[in-house]
């Protein structure tokens, strides 16, 4: 299994983990999501696409701190 942890801005609340969690979950190779209030976020799964879990964030407002790889 493929684990990519990287940090996202904006997120501030309860609402903001679960805007986040929403937008990752369901992205083809993703298994398990986990974000927490600091912004830290940890995707688990097979083949899943970077680029496109980048592009999901960044469009809903939490865009990644430092770049694609975080």
């Amino acid at each position: 299994m493929e684990t990519w942890k990287f940090k996202v801005k904006n997120v501030k609340c309860g609402g903001c983990v679960s805007s986040v969690t929403d937008a990752l979950k369901d992205l083809k190779g993703v298994e398990k999501v986990e974000v927490d209030l600091n912004g830290e976020v940890e995707l688990k799964g097979e083949g899943f696409d970077k680029a496109q879990a980048k592009s999901s964030l960044k469009e809903i407002g939490y865009p990644l701190k430092g770049g694609l790889f975080g």
